[in-house]
């Protein structure tokens, strides 16, 4: 059973917006910091957003910094990726990722530092 579940993400053009959306199935990751990453074609995973188990903190990557907003609702146990001013080179699938470790105070940026995992939703971005 996939233990985090991704939704939201299709096909936008430049400038466009998405929101996209995680949601555990099966546990809760309420005490556990949640994170975005994405994987384009023939590159590497990579860090795009991440936020602590009470979502008092965040932190982004500088390509998307004032553009991307990670947030959570406890009360829905969801984690968000509200994505605005969307580019091409945005184009990949989206990964959420929970953190192996609860109550952590500093982010890690690293995907290493997260145990659990979706299977990822496709954000297209055309010109």
């Amino acid at each position: 059973q996939v233990p985090l579940v991704e939704s939201g993400g299709g096909l936008v053009q430049v400038g466009g917006s998405l929101r996209l959306s995680c949601t555990p199935s099966g546990r809760t990751f309420s005490n556990c910091a949640m994170a975005w990453f994405r994987q384009a074609p023939g590159k590497e995973r990579e860090f795009v957003a991440a936020i602590t188990w009470r979502g008092t903190s965040t932190s982004y990557a500088d390509t998307v910094r004032g553009r991307f907003t990670i947030s959570r609702d406890s009360a829905k146990n969801t984690a968000y990726l509200q994505m605005n001013s969307l580019k091409p080179e945005d184009t990949a699938i989206y990964y959420c990722a929970a953190d192996s470790l609860v109550y952590r105070v500093v982010l890690d940026l690293n995907p290493e530092a997260y145990a659990y995992w979706g299977q990822g939703t496709q954000v297209t971005v055309s010109s």
